[in-house]
């Protein structure tokens, strides 16, 4: 699998403040990358190294094997960029302002002809490329900001935000047309939506106070949040440490005295186990629920944590 990004020890100061402190990943051909984090925690200033606008205070990015600050005009050259903003000039058509992106690129003359169509066809702009971009709805507008980013057709795709402000259907559309852009290129998909990385994307991260706290496949994911959670309440204090034994259990946090939540996999009947136990031990079971956790959940719960999470 080709290597598209490589970030390594990346840390960026304003003043004494760090705002992003030892973020290292990477991203290959083929996955799309969702970016999640609260404000503030970093995100956009990683963004902005990624694409060259704001130079890492140290570390290191390769763009297809190209370094950033010592090759960026190489490097530059397999990027896509959409910002949070899609950069558009209104009083143009679609197809006038294709044509002059595709002159910024610097795509051959003898090529552009072909390489707007081509990104008018994947973002479904032929109907309305001699409308003038003003005239447009928020959700075509931003299939024209992608269009533009996609029209020297680079290895690498950086989306900020591409759904804020669309209606369901708009953002359904434009979540198929990550997924299908997202098995030519490597996408990196900055978003607050948390379902929209479900939907979207192969792998996520988490930034979190300038560090990276999750780095995980979707896969992987979905696994956690099939982790069960029960919450117990007895009448007398359970132990903890007899209940810890049990197969299955990997974690028990305690809420209050007489309340706990147990963390445990879905495959050794753990359940049944645990009221079996606390019957049996005689701390008069009260409550035994069942809690399935969310992305929302996990997020949170992360984002609450200023530590490193190793996965």
């Amino acid at each position: 699998m080709t290597t598209l990004i490589e970030a390594e020890h990346l840390y960026r100061y304003y003043g004494k403040h760090c705002a992003v402190h030892d973020v290292s990943f990477t991203l290959s051909k083929g996955e799309v990358l969702g970016f999640l984090g609260p404000n503030g925690a970093g995100k956009t200033t990683t963004m902005q190294m990624l694409c060259g606008n704001l130079a890492p205070s140290a570390g290191q990015i390769k763009i297809n094997g190209y370094d950033l600050l010592d090759q960026p005009k190489s490097a530059k050259l397999s990027l896509g960029y959409l910002p949070d903003t899609p950069p558009l000039y209104r009083e143009l058509s679609v197809e006038e302002f294709l044509q002059y992106c595709a002159q910024l690129h610097g795509i051959p003359r003898n090529s552009i002809a072909s390489a707007i169509n081509k990104a008018k066809e994947r973002c479904g702009l032929h109907d309305v490329a001699d409308r003038l971009i003003t005239n447009l709805s928020k959700g075509f507008q931003q299939r024209v900001g992608i269009a533009q980013a996609i029209l020297h057709n680079p290895e690498v795709i950086i989306l900020d935000e591409p759904t804020v402000g669309l209606d369901p259907i708009q953002i359904r559309e434009i979540r198929a047309l990550i997924r299908e852009l997202g098995q030519d290129h490597g996408i990196i998909l900055s978003t607050h939506i948390l379902n929209e990385v479900q939907e979207s994307c192969s792998h996520v991260q988490i930034i979190h106070q300038g560090q990276l706290i999750l780095n995980e496949t979707i896969a992987g994911l979905k696994q956690r949040m099939n982790t069960g959670i029960v919450r117990v309440t007895t009448r007398h204090v359970p132990n903890a440490a007899v209940l810890s034994t049990l197969p299955g259990v990997a974690s028990i946090d305690k809420v209050t005295e007489h309340q706990i939540k147990i963390h445990h996999s879905m495959t050794d009947n753990t359940v049944e186990q645990i009221a079996e136990a606390i019957i049996a031990s005689g701390w008069g079971l009260q409550e035994l629920t069942p809690i399935k956790q969310s992305m929302e959940d996990i997020f949170i719960t992360l984002t609450q944590e200023p530590k490193q999470v190793d996965l």
